[in-house]
């Protein structure tokens, strides 16, 4: 095995272990949402992330991701809150003012 294959392999191990870490924030997030909405009497409508970047403000290097989801708070109008996760650590929740029942 030559410099240049090692080199190969290990920068594909790479990419590969960062999509998995990528999905691990997902479900992560998933999981954190759906609580949010069942402890606070909301109905979850969608979860998307909006945006994923590299960061360096936590002492480490790791994944900084935006999701925003939909809910209701009544059943008739629709709202969009996002969270902030920085790897699988939620830093911040923002809801906007919303009806409830």
């Amino acid at each position: 095995m030559t410099l240049l294959e090692l080199t190969v392999w290990l920068c594909l191990a790479f990419v590969i272990f960062q999509f998995w870490r990528i999905r691990s924030i997902s479900e992560t997030a998933d999981k954190y949402i759906k609580q949010y909405c069942d402890t606070h009497q909301l109905q979850l409508l969608s979860v998307a992330r909006a945006k994923t970047s590299l960061t360096f403000k936590y002492q480490k290097p790791d994944w900084l991701s935006l999701y925003r989801f939909e809910f209701s708070g009544n059943g008739e109008d629709k709202y969009t809150g996002e969270i902030t996760l920085v790897g699988n650590t939620v830093i911040n929740t923002t809801l906007p003012p919303y009806r409830a029942n």
